[in-house]
């Protein structure tokens, strides 16, 4: 994919007295006092405004928090605490400027953080006259936050239309070439691991990499309605019985180019969800009508980790059971060691999958851990999210 990449500006010498707009991902977790209690993705977005910074440029950066009422500003989703713990982390004063859609007045080598961009009527809308007020601020727009590269709003995708220069990060340049590594051009066997509670929220995500995969893997619930399409017992667990029919369309045409869906083989059941539910390992023939299945066995972990290491690309989102519980953690716990110690190309993608990366210390491990969740799903799916979309049209001079 053709685009800009702000790096390269940067070296080239092309920001120096440059008004420059960041859109980061910001967006962190706060608890009820509204106090941050992950600061992972202010971190994350340090390096491309140092970048501009050390560049001389004029910096202004803005990110959604929550989800405000438009054309209303409220304490409690204010980015006063993001101003302040940036502040911290990059040893300079962040001002926060609250009214900004009209003007900022800034001299090159100063930073400020632009009040939550959500704040603005029509932002979400991706309002032409909002855009244009917001690529008037700046020279540059740079684009760093790939949790917003599916979504078309002003911040987004409105400001690349009018301003001069639209460019991608140095956060969402690494997405892309990942992205771009991991399904555009794999090293094969491409393996892709599909997990979750419901077919349907995925459905589109299958049947798109079933044209594309050599495995396709799923777990959880997923995994419940593909076993009752393979004429497997259930019991009671959580399942999709009027999208069996879909998920033997996607088994029949994986066979029918020589890919393949493993289904589980055995698994751990209990009759209740719960922490401290007691956790028996069986056949998957073996299912009761009363019992839930919670996680894959060991057998079926063994295949897998098996079939992973010999794997040359994989894509990974979502846990193969209940991980959150140790007794169904298992089969999780030996995906994830196996994507970890394989050769491939890892890509991993998902909160419920990074939860288990971190739980398990696999962090390092991974090639390429996506911070997109929306935005990483509608990759999968085959779609073009409209950042990817509007960079690569700017790049190209339309």
């Amino acid at each position: 994919m053709n685009f800009l990449r702000f790096t390269d500006l940067c070296q080239k010498g092309l920001v120096k007295n440059k008004r420059v707009f960041i859109r980061a991902d910001l967006n962190v977790p706060q608890d009820d006092n509204g106090s941050i209690t992950d600061d992972t993705r202010i971190k994350a977005s340090l390096p491309c405004i140092q970048m501009a910074l050390d560049a001389g440029a004029v910096v202004m950066v803005t990110s959604h928090l929550g989800r405000p009422k438009e054309g209303l500003w409220s304490e409690a989703d204010s980015l006063l605490p993001v101003a302040t713990r940036m502040s911290e982390l990059l040893h300079r004063p962040v001002p926060l400027l609250k009214d900004w859609i009209n003007g900022v007045s800034l001299q090159s080598g100063q930073l400020a953080l632009l009040e939550n961009c959500r704040f603005n009527s029509g932002e979400k809308a991706n309002d032409p006259s909002l855009s244009k007020k917001m690529a008037a601020l700046c020279d540059i727009f740079v684009h760093d936050a790939f949790g917003t590269a599916h979504r078309a709003e002003c911040s987004t995708y409105g400001i690349a239309q009018y301003v001069n220069t639209a460019c991608a990060g140095p956060l969402l340049s690494a997405e892309i070439e990942a992205i771009t590594k991991a399904l555009s051009a794999p090293k094969r066997p491409l393996a892709a691991i599909v997990a979750g509670s419901k077919v349907s929220t995925k459905l589109t995500i299958l049947k798109s990499l079933s044209t594309k995969v050599d495995q396709l893997i799923v777990g959880g619930g997923i995994a419940n309605t593909f076993m009752l399409a393979s004429g497997l017992p259930i019991g009671k667990s959580l399942c999709e019985p009027d999208l069996v029919e879909d998920a033997k369309r996607v088994i029949e045409e994986m066979r029918a180019r020589g890919a393949e869906v493993p289904i589980p083989s055995d698994v751990v059941v209990s009759t209740s969800f719960a922490p401290d539910a007691i956790a028996t390992t069986k056949s998957s023939k073996d299912v009761k009508s009363d019992e839930l299945i919670l996680d894959i066995g060991p057998q079926s972990t063994a295949h897998l980790a098996a079939q992973l290491l010999k794997a040359g690309t994989i894509v990974w989102n979502g846990p193969v059971g209940v991980f959150e519980f140790e007794a169904f953690s298992h089969g999780t716990q030996g995906v994830a060691q196996a994507i970890a110690q394989s050769t491939a190309f890892s890509l991993a993608g998902g909160g419920d999958t990074l939860a288990a990366i971190a739980k398990y210390g696999l962090t390092d491990q991974i090639d390429y851990i996506s911070t997109g969740g929306g935005a990483f799903l509608e990759v999968l799916e085959g779609k073009t999210l409209p950042a990817f979309e509007i960079l690569a049209k700017r790049a190209t001079g339309l």
